[in-house]
């Protein structure tokens, strides 16, 4: 019911960056407006909603249930769509991914919950936290559904149990395969690191707004003996397999076969390691500067021809336009190691920048000898926000809040406003004006707000223009009883 599909439910998902007629995905600032929003509306979706929307919802409405809630953050999410608990991902010679082969992804990160109850089902040894994802991605039984799959069992790889077991092991767990797909229709494996897919399983801390790493509950350490033993248990027990030499049939949903070559093997380590350095922090209005570095690993001189590309993309990993496109030759002398630079100008990236504030750049590595290194790397523009309380903060005594902002941009905006929102705060969303800014120009705004529940609580400021995505900012204020 938090999802629109197949029912009147809450919030109804776009992903394209077009929100014409709703409120896009990161001006939401809770639950709270929705859920209103929704019920006022009678019953009729709430557009837009993303994954960390639904999530948000999904946890206020299962803690207003009673049931023991949280929302959990995994980066670098695969969202397998063939069931095989690998990533395949299609590329070309600039390592940009084809739209057309690739039908499974790699989400910069996706959000889901975790709710804790019994499986009487399942038994005891398989009690404790449950993920629920409402973001409708695939559908479980008809239904766009997914959950509850026990993390134990998640992270034992049994995912022969119910329910939606093997897609939350993929979003965790998949290994991550390139292919490069040549003229002539055939595919080549590229070499690409299998520990890529679930990093940095994230939940906030109780009390505190602290991070809570929680990937050992989903896993074995990437790249140990147990994880490459769970992850061989759990492709077994997902499909029939029948080993032919070091081929292997998989029978996939639907009835489908597909032959996979090593799939329980990494491709073979190519003679040199490549990176992406950034030389100057990312933000947002200026000119992005780094290098990729790349190492020869070997006693032997190598010729290595560099294909980079680069794209603004979406969260979901979708490009939205390219943005860098240029060749390189190089020669790489015995254990040596050389950098390209590279820099992609703002006026090359501008028009094209999503809310999301993410690029994505690729080099395919083409060595001697044949072999092929893809490096990748996703950049998150960064931009500035700060927040101060001028004074105690008391229940029914008016207290000023100063906000400072940055124009990131290197040319003048207008229509600039702060929106301000905060529960015990305010009985409603504030919006503020914010003077012209000039290039670069740091501004400070202060309004003053009357606390009217005690305690911690979080005051919420997003910076608001029609030139720029939006900065946001937050800040916990102790409010302490009226004397």
């Amino acid at each position: 019911m938090v999802n629109s599909n197949n029912d009147r439910g809450v919030v109804q998902g776009q992903w394209q960056g077009k929100y014409g007629g709703g409120t896009s995905p990161l001006h939401w600032r809770g639950s709270v407006a929705i859920l209103q929003k929704w019920l006022k509306g009678r019953y009729k979706p709430v557009k837009y909603g993303q994954c960390w929307v639904f999530a948000g919802v999904m946890c206020t409405v299962l803690r207003c249930l009673g049931i023991a809630t949280r929302v959990v953050s995994n980066f670098n999410s695969a969202h397998d769509t063939d069931q095989n608990l690998s990533v395949d991902k299609y590329v070309d010679s600039f390592g940009r991914t084809l739209e057309d082969l690739t039908e499974d992804s790699m989400w910069n990160f996706h959000v889901w919950n975790e709710s804790w109850f019994a499986r009487q089902d399942l038994g005891p040894s398989y009690n404790g936290w449950q993920v629920l994802d409402a973001t409708p991605q695939e559908e479980s039984e008809g239904v766009f559904q997914c959950g509850p799959a026990s993390v134990t069992a998640i992270r034992e790889g049994d995912v022969h149990l119910a329910h939606d077991g093997p897609f939350v092991f993929a979003e965790v767990n998949a290994d991550y395969i390139t292919w490069l797909w040549h003229e002539d229709e055939s595919r080549e494996r590229v070499y690409s690191d299998t520990k890529k897919i679930g990093r940095c399983i994230s939940t906030k801390a109780v009390g505190s707004n602290s991070r809570v790493d929680i990937t050992d509950l989903y896993k074995y350490p990437e790249g140990s003996r147990k994880e490459r033993q769970v992850y061989s248990k759990a492709v077994k027990r997902l499909f029939s397999l029948k080993a032919s030499g070091r081929r292997t049939w998989i029978r996939r949903a639907g009835g489908r076969c597909h032959w996979h070559d090593d799939l329980l093997e990494p491709a073979t380590k190519p003679s040199i390691t490549g990176k992406f350095k950034l030389l100057e922090p990312p933000m947002l209005g200026h000119d992005l500067r780094l290098a990729l570095c790349l190492a020869n690993l070997t006693s032997r001189v190598q010729q290595v021809r560099v294909n980079l590309s680069g794209a603004t993309i979406l969260y979901t990993r979708k490009p939205v336009a390219e943005i860098l496109h240029e060749s390189h030759a190089m020669r790489l002398g015995r254990q040596e190691e050389k950098r390209i630079p590279i820099t992609i100008f703002y006026s090359k990236y501008k028009e094209d920048l999503t809310e999301d504030k993410k690029i994505l750049l690729a080099a395919m590595c083409l060595v001697t000898k044949g072999e092929k290194l893809l490096v990748e790397k996703d950049i998150t523009l960064e931009d500035f926000i700060t927040i101060k309380v001028l004074g105690p903060a008391m229940v029914g005594v008016a207290v000023t809040v100063e906000v400072t902002v940055v124009n990131p941009l290197l040319e003048r905006v207008k229509d600039c406003a702060l929106m301000v929102e905060g529960s015990g705060f305010l009985q409603e969303q504030l919006s503020i004006d914010v003077p012209t800014l000039e290039p670069q120009e740091k501004a400070s705004v202060q309004f003053d707000i009357t606390p009217s529940k005690s305690g911690p609580r979080q005051l919420q400021v997003d910076l608001v223009s029609p030139h720029f995505p939006d900065i946001k900012g937050f800040v916990i204020i102790h409010v302490a009883t009226a004397k």
